[in-house]
């Protein structure tokens, strides 16, 4: 331990001569065969020699319910701590189970081999893990990936590839003309609207005019409200029966929605597909999906042309990079799911920076966050130090997550910030006609 030190500090004191000799900054790792490889590698910010043993030691786990996630550190022997996060909505301490489990295995490991420990973690289980075990997953992958990036001081898109792009995209929320006005007073340039109920109920498994002609005029006076050159898209949340939502999905084209999110449930990807060659406005959907398996299913069925991967949910980022390349082949374009926490939402960014077929990103809200004397915000106010600045709907790469890593750190009174405020819980649904259990 006293050895990686003293190296980091022979890194950190390098001058800057020396360090422009470093050709296009790059560093020799090793191979598992002990072949020499080319990594990025910045010896000004480095943490670690490439050749440094660095090890696991232990993962500590920080419930965030105001954002209804986890957020986690990953200790290190060689004073390296990565930052993540995994959630199951609702589920938090489910989640917490899952990841002390991998713990056992993760324990003593080197954290920068990172898709060798994804595939031990997922493949060593007999039974294969639905979004419990990935999330879980995904909390320590995203740890893991920070550590890498630290250690060779770099940024994570670096290490998938690099810059795509100089900005990410970002769209708001609305519901109504006056959610949507403030929305494009913030800077936007695009929004979501959510289309669950109407005329003050939630929909029946066949649906009457009135119904219908109440999601059309909301539809309509948004539309009117922020004009035809903002893109919108229609979440109908999975929480409309097919036939319904197909009702929907037809009385709406008019008004042209930028895409239709999550039109069914998942579980039925067949006749997903089947609705979606009844319309020209393309389907997104994928936050409740995990894998890569489970999202080639989804891209050869045509169920969907936008994919929206949670990388808090879906495996982290090793395997929200899998994801996107297989919907490139498919011509399909990324439209991450990010609406819990800060640090999920920035690794998501840097799998995005490097992805050539992304179209626009979500943002975490505040739904959980209880009404009390803590100032937070969606770009990370009171969650981490340096919260993203947006600028004309956009979060601009440098300055924003060009640090080594995530390039971020978590606010140093996150923990009592967070003291006192109780797990949240999906609010339930209720047929208002016959008391019957509805979708959500």
């Amino acid at each position: 331990m006293n050895q990686n030190f003293c190296r980091r500090n022979w890194l950190k004191t390098m001058s800057a001569g020396m360090a422009g000799m470093l050709v296009a900054q790059q560093g020799l790792g090793r191979t598992t065969n002990g072949e020499d490889r080319k990594l990025p590698f910045n010896a000004s910010l480095a943490l670690a020699d490439p050749k440094d043993s660095i090890k696991i030691t232990r993962l500590e786990i920080i419930p965030v319910h105001s954002l209804r996630t986890i957020f986690l550190k990953m200790h290190t022997d060689a004073g390296i701590i990565g930052i993540g996060e995994g959630t199951v909505e609702g589920k938090i301490t489910t989640v917490m189970a899952a990841i002390k489990e991998l713990e056992q295995y993760l324990i003593g490991k080197d954290p920068r081999r990172v898709t060798h420990h994804w595939q031990a973690m997922y493949r060593h289980g007999f039974y294969r893990g639905d979004i419990v075990l990935t999330s879980a997953i995904s909390a320590v992958d995203i740890a893991m990936w920070d550590i890498k990036g630290k250690a060779l001081g770099v940024p994570i898109y670096e290490l998938l590839g690099g810059l795509t792009r100089d900005r990410i995209r970002l769209y708001g929320q609305a519901g109504s003309p006056d959610s949507a006005r403030a929305v494009l007073a913030e800077g936007y340039q695009s929004m979501k609207i959510s289309v669950t109920s109407s005329r003050g109920r939630l929909s029946r498994y066949v649906e009457n005019p009135d119904f219908v002609q109440g999601v059309v005029e909301n539809i309509k006076a948004i539309r009117e409200t922020i004009g035809s050159k903002i893109d919108m898209g229609i979440e109908l949340h999975g929480d409309h029966q097919p036939q319904t939502s197909m009702i929907l999905i037809k009385a709406l084209e008019p008004f042209q929605p930028w895409f239709y999110e999550e039109p069914i449930q998942h579980q039925n990807l067949p006749l997903m597909a089947e609705m979606a060659k009844k319309t020209y406005i393309p389907f997104a959907t994928g936050e409740r999906m995990v894998t890569k398996w489970q999202f080639r299913d989804l891209l050869s069925l045509g169920a969907a042309s936008l994919l929206q991967p949670d990388i808090t949910h879906c495996g982290g980022i090793t395997e929200m990079k899998a994801i996107a390349t297989l919907a490139e082949a498919y011509y399909a374009g990324m439209l991450p799911h990010a609406k819990e926490g800060i640090v999920g939402a920035i690794a998501s960014m840097h799998v995005m920076a490097s992805t050539p077929n992304f179209v626009a990103h979500e943002i975490p809200n505040l739904q959980a966050a209880p009404k009390d004397n803590v100032q937070r915000s969606y770009l990370g106010k009171s969650y981490i130090r340096k919260p993203l600045v947006m600028t004309e709907g956009n979060i601009m790469i440098q300055g924003n997550i060009d640090g080594p890593g995530l390039g971020l750190e978590l606010d140093d009174n996150l923990i009592e910030n967070e003291r006192g405020v109780k797990e949240w819980e999906f609010p339930e649904m209720w047929d208002s006609f016959d008391g019957s259990v509805l979708d959500h």
